[in-house]
């Protein structure tokens, strides 16, 4: 025998999802981390296991590089402007760094903003949409992506296990920045997606 949903469940719920929704979209709008972050995108030459191999190698090597470069830097838009004076030198020390391994592949390291995918890591997760990034591919990219963030310094979480001490204090990310992507539960995930909606929702309207 079927159940047949009363009208008072049926407000029940939507008013439930248009509270998670409200909730969602105001923590996005109040937190805006597209506008916090600059994304690593390195895209390895091919699928094969050697590219693969390369591409982790360019990734510890731009992390290396960038370091140092990036010490004391809290703002946004200063560790950009210190990055994209950094790209003609970053190119010619992966290419060292490729030839002295015996690799030879091209190396092409650009700054700009790309749409990426929702993406999980060991200790925090990340929303879909486009963000600032710092994009290098081998041999014209043919293979599989790597994706993490190079400021603040999260991508050390998604090799090392663990966030990097200080690392919301160096960048000026808030405690309720770092609570959005480093909740241990699962509920960001559902988050996110309320979240993407909510965006293309608005992007659509604002046209």
């Amino acid at each position: 025998m079927k159940r047949i949903i009363k009208n008072w469940e049926i407000a029940l719920c939507v008013g439930l999802i248009a509270a998670l929704l409200a909730g969602t979209a105001n923590a996005y709008a109040n937190n805006e981390l597209d506008e916090k972050l600059i994304r690593l995108h390195v895209v390895a030459a091919s699928d094969s296991e050697d590219d693969q191999a390369i591409k982790l190698l360019v990734r510890d090597e731009v992390l290396s590089a960038l370091q140092p470069e990036l010490l004391g830097v809290t703002d946004v838009a200063e560790a950009e402007s210190v990055i994209a004076e950094n790209i003609p030198a970053l190119e010619e020390r992966l290419r060292t760094f490729l030839e002295e391994r015996g690799i030879s592949q091209a190396v092409k390291a650009e700054l700009g903003r790309e749409a990426f995918p929702t993406r999980e890591y060991a200790t925090f997760a990340l929303p879909a949409g486009p963000y600032t990034a710092l994009r290098v591919t081998l041999n014209g990219g043919g293979g599989e992506n790597w994706w993490c963030v190079v400021f603040p310094p999260l991508c050390a979480a998604s090799v090392m296990d663990t966030l990097p001490s200080g690392a919301e204090q160096a960048s000026g990310l808030s405690e309720d920045d770092l609570l959005l992507i480093t909740q241990a539960d699962e509920s960001y995930a559902v988050r996110f997606k309320l979240a993407e909606w909510f965006g293309a929702l608005k992007n659509r309207f604002a046209k």
